[in-house]
């Protein structure tokens, strides 16, 4: 497992927890949305992402990029970090 795949699943486990809010298997595939997130703790993820990793994906590219798995929100995070 990455690192950054590490420090993610870790982040969702702890937001989710904060919230009272049950765990799924964090799996690829799983719906972002169902990763136990919403769209607030989206915000509050990334941007503890950003301070952890120090990488932003979706406002470092000029491209626009919507992930709908957490597989694909995983992704763009490793994808930054090897920029």
């Amino acid at each position: 497992m990455s690192r950054i795949r590490t420090i993610i699943h870790s982040e969702i486990r702890q937001i989710a927890e904060a919230e009272h809010k049950p765990v799924p298997e964090l799996k690829d595939d799983l719906p972002l949305f169902d990763a136990g997130v919403d769209s607030l703790s989206l915000a509050i993820l990334v941007a503890r992402l950003e301070e952890k990793l120090g990488l932003d994906p979706f406002t470092a590219s000029e491209d626009i990029f919507y992930a709908s798995t957490l597989g694909d929100f995983i992704k763009a995070f490793e994808k930054a970090g090897d920029s």
